[in-house]
């Protein structure tokens, strides 16, 4: 069985992979989804990642429809505590921002989608400069002592604010981000290397990060001459007309070949071998797509197969 991972300096274990659930009730209906999350589950994992605002984007939609999904699926399967639900807190339509008490009313939202009594893992979705850091740690820690959050993270947010918000709360006794959830992958590495890695390094924070595989890019299906279906192929596609996009799929190419394995799982395995990684986050819209993904937990990367990789996408 895949070894579990610690996450930061927290009581969770989690399957090295989190899986992303931005696509429930978007690309994946309730079925479709439910099907992932039981292909996900059987295969060790435990680790759903989701925000309150899921999928506020697509048309017909109003926020919140992840969650609904997700908490459907804890009930039907009853397997409530067999899983980490992470889900975050500040891109709501109806819930915005980072006030004390938006954060509040946002979590009870959320617990209801979601049909349970606590959230495992909490994050700010996009920190709110003009909030001061005391304020949301503030707020965050009450839903910590009411039992409603189990432990409290952080997206999007800057070194400094980060560091600040440590400090406090370190200096107060209250709740601490035990996670960031930085964008970073093989074509996007100063997203998260440089300050944010050092603090989470320093302070013992595990990072968890989104767009591992560039929003499809790093499975490899893009390729010069092809078209791909897809509601995020635009993102993904541009990074073929860079030199780095494609220095990195030349060495992705060659590492998957000599193991065996899938291009995705190549990119999610450098990934996972980075300091203060715990688990990259990738969604599937479909069963047939988990396998490459899920396959990270068995594949360890030779020192000198991460060097490659890290040289390629400098």
């Amino acid at each position: 069985m895949t070894s579990l991972r610690t996450l930061g300096s927290s009581d969770l274990e989690v399957f090295p992979l989190a899986l992303g659930g931005n696509v429930f009730g978007w690309t994946a209906d309730e079925a479709a989804s439910f099907a992932v999350l039981d292909a996900y589950t059987a295969a060790g994992g435990n680790f759903v990642d989701t925000a309150d605002s899921y999928s506020a984007w697509v048309e017909g939609n109003s926020g919140g429809e992840s969650e609904t999904v997700i908490g459907r699926w804890l009930k039907a399967r009853g397997n409530r505590d067999d899983v980490v639900i992470a889900t975050k807190v500040s891109q709501h339509p109806d819930f915005p921002g980072l006030s004390a008490d938006n954060i509040k009313a946002a979590a009870d939202a959320s617990l209801r989608r979601l049909g349970t009594d606590h959230i495992d893992l909490y994050y700010t979705h996009f920190d709110k400069t003009e909030v001061p850091v005391e304020e949301i740690v503030g707020a965050l820690d009450e839903l910590v002592q009411a039992g409603k959050v189990r432990h409290i993270a952080a997206s999007n947010i800057s070194p400094e604010r980060l560091q600040e918000s440590l400090e406090f709360s370190d200096r107060e006794g209250l709740a601490r981000y035990v996670a960031l959830q930085p964008h970073y992958n093989l074509v996007s590495r100063d997203t998260y290397e440089g300050g944010l890695q050092d603090l989470a390094a320093r302070f013992g924070l595990a990072a968890v990060p989104y767009f591992a595989l560039a929003s499809g890019f790093l499975t490899g299906k893009y390729r010069p001459g092809t078209t791909v279906e897809s509601a995020r192929a635009g993102g993904a596609a541009k990074h073929l007309d860079t030199a780095r996009g494609r220095s990195v799929l030349t060495a992705l190419d060659e590492i998957a070949r000599a193991h065996d394995a899938q291009v995705a799982t190549v990119a999610l395995a450098w990934l996972a071998a980075q300091p203060t990684v715990a688990a990259p986050i990738a969604s599937a819209r479909t069963v047939e797509q988990l396998p490459a993904l899920l396959a990270v937990a068995d594949l360890e990367l030779t020192e000198a197969e991460v060097t490659r990789l890290t040289q390629a996408s400098a």
